[in-house]
């Protein structure tokens, strides 16, 4: 039986680009749906099922960062990439608080773009324990299933969060360095994805608040360290 694409929605209204991206993702073994403004993105999202979104900033109707919003209420898990200016350094940040995984800076390559695509679906599609469930202090951590929980409250999380917490939570009370989560998260050491990561790590340690026998210290330098009494 032939195995299914992953789906991927495209919005970019760039007619140029976009064309291009499409046919190169095409090629790649990905069904790509491509729409040119935010309101059809968000039309599109309602109706079907999506592995990855790859969003434009700049869109007509509704920007990028709307629709991540809409998209991010609809569905916490579904990984989301950013496209950004290469001058607008607060879009990258902007977008990552608003629940984007991670961004792409115009012009791009193909292949980095696949590369990153590759990093999302590696992670969406890997097989979990159905037991994979852990007590951090007073929360629960369920990462099949993408959620934190403490006394009443559920949280969902974003795949991203997901494996964050559970790297820092494997070397739990040791630090785990900023290049080793990079490398394996994000795909690559580089200075604006360590912006990012700090983004995710300020997140986490906001999550994380209600029990204050938890921290997540930054090692300055150096990476990080989830303490749990």
């Amino acid at each position: 039986m032939q195995k299914e694409k992953p789906k991927i929605l495209y919005v970019e209204d760039d007619e140029t680009l976009s064309f291009v991206t499409k046919d190169n993702l095409e090629l790649n073994g990905y069904d790509v749906e491509h729409c040119m403004d935010g309101e059809a993105a968000i039309s599109l999202f309602y109706k079907n099922p999506y592995d990855l979104c790859i969003l434009d900033v700049m869109l007509p109707k509704m920007d990028g960062f709307e629709v991540a919003q809409k998209i991010r209420a609809a569905d916490p898990n579904v990984p989301i990439l950013f496209l950004t200016a290469k001058s607008m350094k607060e879009d990258k940040i902007h977008g990552l608080k608003l629940g984007a995984d991670d961004y792409l800076t115009k012009p791009f390559s193909i292949e980095e773009l696949i590369l990153k695509i590759e990093v999302f679906l590696k992670r969406k599609f890997v097989s979990v324990p159905v037991n994979d469930v852990h007590k951090i202090g007073q929360y629960v951590f369920d990462y099949r299933n993408l959620t934190l929980s403490i006394r009443e409250t559920k949280r969902n999380l974003t795949q991203k969060e997901a494996d964050l917490l559970k790297m820092l939570l494997d070397h739990k009370n040791n630090v785990v360095k900023r290049g080793l989560i990079l490398e394996k998260l994000w795909g690559e050491d580089d200075y604006f994805l360590g912006r990012s990561m700090d983004v995710f790590i300020s997140r986490l340690r906001k999550y994380l608040s209600e029990d204050p026998s938890i921290k997540l210290d930054n090692i300055h330098g150096v990476g990080f360290k989830l303490l749990v009494e």
